[in-house]
């Protein structure tokens, strides 16, 4: 999938730095080229002017030429008309411009001639001219209409100065020229270029210039973009491995494997040296702190005291027997308690739970902290599967000891050992509206769960081995397992208990895998009855049914009834006497 030149990180828009420089570049490489044109087309019109003006004297010096030996011609033949219009053609041979003219007027200013490079068509008749509007200067004016530039030519021949250079106005625009006074003619003769054709060339000029500066920064840009595509290939590739970190909300290395050593591969290089350093940090922080906190650090850049009420499920986990295992092993238990969390752990995270603790040998999950399906499935799956690994990790002890023992008798001490190492667990789960939340200092703050729901998990575990039971669970499990319409459990009712300190009492059940085998249902069937019975008061028939159900749980309530009646009052509630 193509990705867009213009990418976004959040809602800014990321410009390419090689296509800053590519504008910059050829922003300043037309502005230096027009500029220079510009220059040279400035002093190019100077230098045009001041050609005109040589080439102009030299026609002029032709046209005067002309104009004496005509006069000379006109006393012969006293053909003054003819004369003129000879003058007229000799002035109209050096004509390149579309408005040059020539023209002669005397003093006062009526014209001898005008001739001019497009002459116009004839009048026939003296009604056509009255009713056509005649410019002020061409070849049917009968009067130079300039009188300003008049009186100044007048004014430099009372002076002297009967040639040089002139400007005079007209109605197709200002005209520059030079003049010299004839004396046989008395006449002014002039010879002028209308100053905007000499504009129209140099705009030409420019234009056709400009195109070739335009055409050359095209090859120029081309060509650069080869090269800075080459020279900055490594930048696009750092962006876009950066570019996919901000997407992925997740640092990584840069591969610097094919880059240039330039300054950007070492700022690069620095990057990925940070990188590392923060991702050891992560991973550090990580093993400390639940995976949410974490990832609401990462996201959010603080971690602050806050929290706030949640409907959370929360799984205890205890080792049985752990005091004897302590004594047992010494130091050792550490090792011990590694392996065992190391999978407990790989499990909880695996089903969308967090670690909210670990004390000892026992450990706190959270679930619903992260979105799922159904949270007290997750610990539901959690449960079974941490006793599962933890039985694995007995069955390979006893596998151990059967091969030590093809050999030799364990010792005394090996034995001890040995039965340290068979741990077990136990793992009660509840849930409900609790506090979630960072609570301590600014210098020192933990990640902690609050509320009578936590307890009640703890205490649901500590049932487990009264009633020998893997797993224990609250209604609230139940409830929200089969409310969802799952049946991967199928849940077993095993009391009503009053945790001491409470008033009221609490179903507890036990989450039978539905796959298990139909006998085990059975078994439990019967025993629901019994505890039915149980309730009702009916111990008799309890005591009965208890005897032949083949649960270990039942003992729990032969030891309670005995050869017992059930007392008056009874409330089916059996009241724990401890925590």
């Amino acid at each position: 999938m193509s990705k867009s030149v213009f990418q976004k990180v959040g809602a800014t828009r990321i410009i390419p730095i090689s296509l800053k420089i590519l504008i910059i570049f050829v922003s300043l490489l037309l502005l230096s080229n027009f500029a220079t044109n510009f220059v040279n087309s400035f002093l190019s019109r100077r230098q045009i002017i001041s050609l005109n003006n040589t080439v102009m004297i030299s026609q002029l010096k032709d046209i005067y030429s002309a104009a004496g030996n005509q006069y000379q011609i006109f006393t012969f033949t006293e053909n003054r008309e003819e004369s003129i219009h000879s003058i007229a053609n000799t002035a109209r041979h050096g004509f390149e411009m579309p408005n040059s003219i020539a023209v002669a007027f005397d003093r006062t200013g009526k014209i001898l001639f005008c001739a001019s490079a497009t002459p116009l068509p004839p009048i026939e008749d003296e009604s056509e001219k009255s009713e056509k509007k005649i410019p002020a200067l061409n070849e049917r004016s009968a009067q130079f209409s300039d009188e300003e530039a008049l009186a100044s030519l007048n004014e430099h021949f009372l002076a002297g100065v009967t040639d040089g250079s002139i400007l005079f106005r007209s109605d197709l625009g200002q005209y520059f020229g030079v003049y010299k006074y004839q004396e046989d003619w008395e006449c002014y003769f002039v010879r002028a270029e209308l100053r905007s054709d000499t504009m129209k060339s140099n705009i030409t000029l420019f234009g056709v210039i400009s195109l070739v500066i335009v055409g050359i920064v095209v090859g120029f840009l081309l060509a650069g973009i080869f090269m800075f595509k080459h020279i900055l290939e490594s930048v696009h590739k750092i962006t876009a491995d950066l570019y996919e970190m901000q997407e992925k909300q997740k640092l990584s290395l840069i591969d610097l494997s094919e880059s240039p050593n330039d300054d950007v591969t070492y700022l690069a290089a620095s990057f990925n040296s940070l990188s590392s350093t923060i991702n050891n940090l992560l991973g550090i922080f990580q093993k400390f702190v639940s995976k949410d906190v974490v990832a609401k650090a990462y996201n959010e850049h603080q971690i602050r005291l806050e929290g706030s009420q949640q409907n959370l499920v929360m799984l205890f986990s205890d080792i049985k027997s752990f005091t004897y295992r302590t004594e047992t092993l010494g130091n050792d238990i550490i090792d011990l308690l590694n392996v065992h969390y190391d999978k407990v752990i790989h499990k909880v995270h695996e089903n969308a739970g967090v670690i909210g603790s670990i004390i000892g040998d026992a450990i706190l999950a959270i679930y619903g902290t992260q979105q799922t399906d159904n949270k007290s499935l997750d610990a539901l799956d959690s449960a079974w599967q941490i006793t599962h690994v933890t039985a694995e990790l007995r069955a390979r002890m006893i596998e151990r000891r059967a091969e030590i023992e093809q050999t030799r008798t364990l010792t005394e001490a090996e034995e001890r050992i040995y039965q340290a190492v068979l741990i077990d667990i136990g793992v009660g789960i509840d849930g409900g509206n609790v506090f979630y939340g960072n609570i301590g200092s600014d210098e020192h703050m933990t990640n902690t769960v609050i509320g009578d729901n936590v307890n009640s998990a703890s205490r649901l575990e500590g049932l487990t081995r009264i009633y020998k039971l893997p797993v224990i669970v609250s209604g609230y499990v139940k409830n929200e397992v089969e409310q969802a319409g799952i049946t991967k459990y199928q849940f077993f009712e095993i009391d009503t208990v009053q945790v001491k300190g409470k008033t009221e009492g609490k179903k507890i059940y036990f989450p039978m895998i539905a796959s298990d085998s139909n006998d085990e249902r059975e078994k439990f069937a019967q025993y629901e009855a019994a505890l039915d019975a149980y309730y009702k008061g009916d111990w008799d028939t309890a005591r009965m049914k208890f005897k032949d159900c083949g649960i270990e749980a039942a003992d729990v309530f032969l030891e309670r009834i005995g050869t017992q009646s059930a007392p008056k009052n009874w409330s089916g509630i059996w009241t724990m006497q401890t925590k």
